[in-house]
């Protein structure tokens, strides 16, 4: 049937021992393949499909949230080809079908505004190749999916719809999702497993759903360098608080030696996971934030040590303290003073030998309390790297 005009077909459970050929035809009306099966071919290329709701009636009302193809339960073991000039008015339902030689779709169009344009959850396929100008007006779903080789939407344009692309506990092996331009509707991976993400700045719109996707790597767009910072705003896309999208990211940078990123993403974790903290604990998270870095960047405590070595020594170096001993005392020293200070055990001696009135005295509460405050900040920060270990 190649160049023919036809009312729609129905195929249910249709048996064809060969190749079944449709190219370039006008089908006006539903194309019913459900639960049938074709050992050879499907070639749909430059076919022009009508959902009979607007076949029937073009102006009609009920021509959104129709559909142009149902073949649930579809085994192909050849490919189905529906390449550039395949333009379906109405969605595409395949749900749960097998597609061992492959789906190919580049340029195909398919509108299906208020509805789905391609409702594929738990269809299996070798390779699935929706890419180079395929147009989704409507959502594609895809929840459940297995595509055993490479699913790309390289190219594509998803949009026209709440929801752009729902490919929920999909497993893939490379997922291309580098659209041609920025998806209109939310992307939802939830649950998703691929090995390799191909991805570019059109990738993710304002409202991306990533908590348990998972993937073995990331390959960012040549045009678009990766950078830790570009991976957080991703994240953050996040409506709420979910620490796995940190704990993947931060694993694959560790993965290829990359350890400084994976630790500014893990400290990233714990700044947004205060957030949803009780104002107590988000004010000692503060603490520990801006002290050692949640235990990610220790270094910072010695920044606070030498700064306020720095003001004790100065103070303590402009006045004369008082000996508790006169007699017995060791020589004053200001900078050894202010360590004595802030170490809370063992220390040097100084602080029993030498005492100030006035407003000094304040000055080495303070220090005493900074110590204190540290060192627990630290052995806090060691205890979170030991419980990651």
């Amino acid at each position: 049937m190649i160049g023919c005009r036809i009312p729609g077909l129905n195929g249910w459970l249709l048996q064809v021992d060969g190749n079944l050929f449709f190219e370039n035809s006008f089908i006006d009306g539903r194309l019913t393949l459900t639960r049938a099966r074709v050992t050879g071919e499907l070639r749909l290329s430059g076919v022009t499909l009508t959902a009979p709701e607007i076949a029937e009636e073009p102006d009609s009302s009920r021509a959104t949230g129709v559909w142009a193809l149902w073949a649930g339960g579809l085994v192909m073991e050849g490919g189905v080809f529906a390449r550039h000039g395949f333009t379906a008015t109405g969605g595409l339902r395949l749900v749960g079908a097998q597609f061992n030689g492959g789906l190919f779709m580049e340029g195909a169009r398919i509108g299906n505004p208020g509805g789905d344009s391609f409702t594929g959850d738990d269809l299996s396929a070798s390779t699935m190749i929706l890419s180079d100008g395929f147009t989704a007006t409507g959502a594609v779903r895809l929840a459940g999916a297995s595509v055993r080789s490479r699913l790309s939407l390289a190219g594509a344009v998803l949009g026209g719809a709440d929801v752009a692309l729902e490919a929920v506990r999909l497993q893939a092996g490379d997922l291309e999702l580098t659209p041609a331009a920025a998806v209109k509707g939310s992307v939802d991976l939830q649950g998703a497993k691929v090995a390799v993400l191909h991805d570019n700045e059109h990738s993710w719109p304002a409202d991306s759903r990533i908590d348990g996707f998972e993937y073995t790597a990331i390959h960012a767009a040549p045009d678009r360098p990766d950078s830790v910072a570009g991976r957080l705003g991703w994240i953050a896309r996040l409506p709420g608080y979910a620490p796995q999208p940190y704990e993947q990211l931060a694993g694959w940078y560790r993965r290829i030696g990359h350890d400084g990123d994976a630790r500014r993403v893990l400290l990233e974790k714990q700044r947004r996971r205060r957030r949803t903290l009780h104002p107590v604990a988000q004010i000692w998270g503060r603490v520990l934030d801006v002290t050692v870095g949640y235990g990610y960047r220790p270094w910072q405590v010695g920044l606070w040590l030498l700064g306020l070595a720095l003001v004790g020594t100065t103070v303590f170096g402009l006045q004369d303290p008082r000996a508790t001993q006169p007699e017995q005392s060791q020589p004053f020293d200001p900078l050894v003073y202010t360590l004595d200070l802030l170490i809370p055990i063992g220390g040097f001696g100084m602080r029993a030998a030498w005492y100030w009135t006035g407003a000094t005295q304040y000055l080495t509460y303070a220090l005493i309390a900074a110590g204190w405050l540290l060192t627990t900040a630290v052995v806090a920060g060691v205890t979170r790297s030991l419980n990651r270990a």
